[in-house]
């Protein structure tokens, strides 16, 4: 006989805990180490994260904190995915993107991917890159009632998809087996270029281009709703899908204009958003970037079957380093992880060497493997919204969704996204997000690994063929990683120019135990900035004065506990000196008065590129004025510590 559930009811002999009992023990865990807080509450929002657009993830989620019901998958509002079955029957689309302008190479790279599990093909064309006209060049040999096509070529998008077609003809490719996205996106080229005088013209072409898709191609797309030029100005999730709703809203009015009913019109639009390595975040963004357009979609009378938005998810260019690209891959790992989670319909993984150039074969074959793993091994795509139910990601999906309707809105409110754009609203808000972000990754509260943390100079570096250069004139480009990219920088033409790297010497006072945390800190901390680190352990003075001088190095940090600063940091700071240090700094928290000696205070949480830029101008390295000879304090941010 089966028991029913009621009769088998979960830890029914323990009393039932409640969040006021948590939040009392996290009080008193917090007192014994030191911090004050008035009430379980505040305990509980000291352990609190914050996050871009005003949201904060909470040390703790329970029931209370689920939302309004997200819905079935494949059911409006679909914030549990655009189908039923999620991608459990085949699999998200494994989409690589190819921006090598030899039309040879890249079809090379083009019939590996395709024999190697990719599933459609995303081509850059126009400008520096692959020439519109050696389209057919590049898909030789390519089945194109098999493999979607995914053009982007800019303002060059009629010329493009007229040359697609072309080919569909030549190839006798049925137009219902023909797949993919033409990729007219006259708005953000607008946002890339900052030339609005062309959109109207390219609009106008746009639209004649979906009205052939939705006659006679029904697998093929006209319009793209690419948010990376917002995402890679540096915006917030926010900021990223609110533009990208205000943008498919200017495409849907355009396209209802011209004639086609609303089902039809959003038959032609597909999103592009970017996948980082933030995987809670990203997987809320997907799943938050459903939710919104089907309201649109309600909005505008749209049938449900009609109101599902079709996703193409990239890993962040933003997030890619130059240095280190090994780690690269971990990244992009993660991030495609988070956009298959997130219910993506097509996922592309940049190659780890993306940053430096045009990838090589190897980086490209890495890149398509890392979405075999996850599909053929890891079964991902066999679990329908993997994420639903997760009391946090509902919640942040939610919190996330409020967010960029508020931003949409002010855009609309503004004009539109084209109005915006011009007025300077849209890369003033977005600047100012980044100014943010770049204080944090300066503090290096956002590490980096293997730039701003764990850096290693001895790295050989790769080199790779200059990508072609991409639209521009609009929005910026950004990336984590280039402040300190660009200390390295100078470092190495230092290196090239001397045969050396510019140098500093730690004084590690005491034993292993006394100075290693601060001394590794230290060392991590010049090193990335490409300044070479040679330490000697020990309490003389004399001998510290002794290696200081046999280094060959200016600049002097002592390391070791407070206990021991306060017992011999004059005198090794004193004998440094002697040996002609310009400049000793200390590693710890500053007090209200330094020793003697000591010009500044390095630390945990202060300004990294502003201490590393101002030594790398004591040490005339090139990129930077010569600074004085006479030993003065460093000129930077209070933030730091700096002895005045």
């Amino acid at each position: 006989m089966t028991v029913p559930p009621e009769g088998l009811p979960l830890a029914a002999e323990f009393p039932a805990a409640h969040r006021e009992q948590w939040q009392t023990l996290v009080e008193g865990v917090l007192r014994k180490s030191g911090a004050q807080p008035e009430d379980g509450a505040a305990a509980e929002r000291a352990l609190s994260t914050a996050l871009q657009d005003g949201l904060r993830a909470r040390p703790l989620y329970t029931a209370e904190d689920a939302p309004a019901d997200p819905g079935f998958p494949g059911f409006p509002p679909f914030v549990r995915g655009a189908r039923p079955q999620g991608a459990s029957v085949a699999g998200w689309d494994v989409r690589q993107r190819h921006g090598d302008p030899d039309p040879r190479r890249t079809n090379e790279a083009v019939l590996a991917d395709l024999e190697h599990g990719g599933g459609s093909l995303w081509l850059e064309l126009g400008g520096d890159g692959l020439p519109v006209t050696a389209l057919g060049e590049a898909l030789t040999g390519v089945y194109l009632d098999l493999a979607g096509v995914v053009l982007d070529a800019g303002a060059e998008f009629p010329e493009a998809a007229a040359q697609l077609f072309k080919l569909y003809q030549e190839r006798e490719v049925s137009p219902g087996s023909a797949a993919g996205t033409l990729g007219a996106d006259p708005l953000g080229l607008q946002a890339r270029t900052g030339d609005a005088a062309r959109t109207d013209a390219l609009l106008t072409e746009a639209t004649a281009l979906a009205a052939r898709c939705a006659e006679g191609f029904p697998g093929l797309r006209a319009l793209v709703v690419d948010a990376l030029p917002y995402h890679e100005a540096g915006a917030s999730p926010a900021q990223e899908l609110g533009a990208s709703l205000a943008t498919g809203v200017a495409y849907l009015r355009a396209l209802t204009a011209s004639g086609l009913s609303v089902d039809a019109a959003l038959g032609q639009l597909e999103f592009r958003y970017a996948a980082d390595a933030d995987q809670f975040l990203t997987i809320a963004k997907f799943r938050a970037a459903r939710r919104l357009w089907a309201r649109v979609a309600e909005a505008c009378g749209a049938s449900p079957a009609a109101s599902a938005q079709r996703q193409h998810a990239v890993t962040s260019a933003v997030m890619m380093t130059a240095r280190d690209p090994w780690v690269n891959m971990l990244r992009t790992t993660i991030a495609c992880l988070a956009a298959g989670v997130g219910g993506a319909d097509a996922v592309t993984v940049l190659p780890f060497d993306a940053a430096l150039g045009l990838p090589d074969a190897f980086a490209r074959r890495i890149a398509r493997n890392t979405q075999a793993v996850l599909l053929e091994e890891s079964h991902l795509a066999r679990v329908v919204d993997p994420a639903g139910g997760s009391w946090y990601v509902e919640r942040l999906t939610d919190e996330l969704a409020h967010a960029a309707w508020a931003w949409f809105q002010e855009i609309e409110r503004a004009g539109g996204p084209r109005a915006a754009l011009e007025s300077g609203l849209v890369g003033e808000r977005i600047a100012a997000t980044w100014a943010e972000r770049s204080a944090r990754l300066a503090k290096r509260r956002e590490p980096i690994t293997g730039v701003s943390e764990f850096p290693n100079l001895g790295e050989q570096a790769l080199v790779r063929a200059p990508a072609p250069a991409g639209p521009s004139g609009g929005l910026p480009t950004v990336r984590r990683a280039e402040a300190f990219e660009a200390l390295r920088d100078r470092s190495d033409a230092r290196l090239a120019a001397t045969g050396a790297r510019p140098a500093l010497f730690l004084a590690s006072i005491g034993t292993a135990g006394a100075h290693t945390a601060r001394t590794t800190f230290a060392a991590n901390l010049f090193q990335a900035g490409g300044i070479a680190t040679t330490a000697h352990e020990g309490t003389e003075p004399a001998a510290f004065a002794e290696a200081f001088a046999a280094s060959g190095a200016t600049v002097a940090c002592l390391c070791s506990s407070d206990a021991l600063y306060a017992e011999q940091a004059e005198a090794v700071a004193a004998a440094l000196r002697a040996a002609g240090a310009r400049r000793v700094l200390l590693a710890g928290r500053p007090g209200a008065t330094p020793p003697a000696g000591v010009d500044a205070f390095v630390f945990a949480g202060g300004d990294a590129v502003a201490v590393l830029t101002s030594l790398l101008d004591l040490l005339d390295v090139p990129g930077a004025p010569s600074a004085p000879a006479a030993p003065e304090p460093v000129d930077v941010p209070d933030a730091i510590g700096v002895a005045r």
